[in-house]
């Protein structure tokens, strides 16, 4: 495929693209493979796993998106995966199916074993596989839950004669995925960061200020492709320059897209990025108990930082963050309080649990018995690991 046909957000990624290329030849010929794809905000990686998903036509194809706050929901992450396969769940032994059915939450029993959990999702996974090639592309794996990641490193190190691709992504690797063939994607090169640039910027542009695009974007085709369009004219004349890191400018031009918006479209964008399965159901019923025109999901998708389809999905992930931040607190508590509202207590207690902790101000008794409850059957599932936060890591 040549860089014309591939688009600007695959400019200078042969080799990637090569790469990825033959890990789905692979898995046609029967083998398993994984690969985890490295490298900064921006530089391509979610370009990247949209490439390999439209290369694993045929294959049934499950995509996921890590979320930071889902990363105190454990098997979060894993539930959304293994949806497809649920309906094969009676096929397992009866120690992985109790197994992998209490860690998913579909039933109440003793402290799930993570081993049985990963041989069920394993032998699931095998199962479909004689039918139909898999493929699972998660972005931002640093940000899926503990428990999902260690049954994920678990699955993907044992993938063998199985036709199962997985390509994760995140900003660094290691962890759980330790011993996973990785690919360091770094920024492209100067040729490359051209034809980027000269894509979005239509007409003349000076050799100086063209240069110091390319350099400040450092390869970054995200920045290359976005930050142009939030410079002043100071800076398109070669004046004034930014100190801060480039992937907080890249956040703060997706925030300053969204701040102009009507009211009703941001409060549409804040309840998408509130709610982080992409379930259209539970968006809809959030936005009318909010008072939100669903009109707004056009206008929305119009702005292009938001696709609305089966599933709702932002073009990148600083989009969703962009569209979260952007936002009043105000607003937000009163979003959390509408998806609490409408999600079924008997179905997902957990994340009901999450959204009214996210909507409480101050001690409040009745969630702090339903955080316990939860923090219960998160034992039950088997899902004590949590992901320790650094004290010099800022909260969002």
């Amino acid at each position: 495929m040549s860089d014309d046909i591939a688009g600007p957000n695959l400019r200078g990624r042969k080799p990637e693209r090569a790469a990825l290329d033959g890990l789905v030849a692979d898995v046609r010929s029967g083998r398993g493979r994984v690969l985890m794809l490295t490298g900064e905000a921006g530089v391509g990686k979610t370009a990247l796993l949209e490439y390999f998903c439209t290369r694993a036509a045929g294959f049934h194809l499950t995509r996921w998106v890590g979320i930071e706050s889902e990363m105190e929901l454990p098997f979060a992450g894993l539930r959304q995966l293994c949806e497809p396969l649920l309906d094969r769940l009676d096929r397992l032994a009866d120690p992985q199916h109790d197994a992998v059915t209490t860690a998913l939450g579909l039933k109440s029993g003793k402290p799930a074993d993570p081993y049985l959990v990963g041989l069920a999702v394993l032998n699931l996974l095998a199962e479909r596989a004689e039918e139909t090639p898999i493929a699972w592309a998660v972005d931002d794996v640093q940000w899926l839950d503990r428990a999902s990641a260690q049954v994920l490193g678990f699955v993907a190190r044992r993938l063998l004669a199985e036709r199962v691709a997985m390509v994760f992504a995140a900003r660094d690797g290691a962890g759980d995925f330790a011993g996973l063939s990785e690919l360091v994607v770094d920024g492209v090169d100067d040729a490359a960061a051209r034809e980027i640039l000269a894509s979005v910027v239509r007409g003349p542009l000076d050799a100086r200020v063209r240069d110091r695009i390319i350099a400040e974007a450092h390869g970054n085709p995200l920045a290359l492709l976005e930050l142009p369009h939030a410079w002043t004219d100071a800076e398109w004349t070669g004046y004034g320059r930014h100190a801060a890191p480039l992937t907080s400018r890249l956040e703060q031009f997706f925030i300053d897209r969204v701040e102009p918006l009507p009211t009703e479209v941001r409060r549409f964008l804040l309840v998408a990025s509130a709610e982080p399965v992409g379930d259209t159901a539970l968006l809809w019923r959030a936005l009318d108990r909010l008072g939100v025109d669903r009109a707004a999901a056009v206008a929305a998708e119009a702005s292009g930082l938001i696709d609305v389809g089966t599933q709702v999905r932002f073009r990148h992930p600083l989009m969703r963050s962009a569209a979260y931040r952007s936002m009043p607190s105000e607003e937000r508590l009163a979003v959390h309080r509408a998806l609490a509202g409408v999600t079924d207590p008997h179905v997902d207690p957990d994340r009901r649990a999450w959204h009214r902790s996210r909507a409480t101000i101050g001690p409040d008794e009745d969630v702090a018995s339903e955080l316990e409850a939860a923090a219960g059957r998160a034992r039950c599932r088997g899902g004590w690991s949590r992901r320790r936060r650094s004290s010099s890591t800022p909260r969002r």
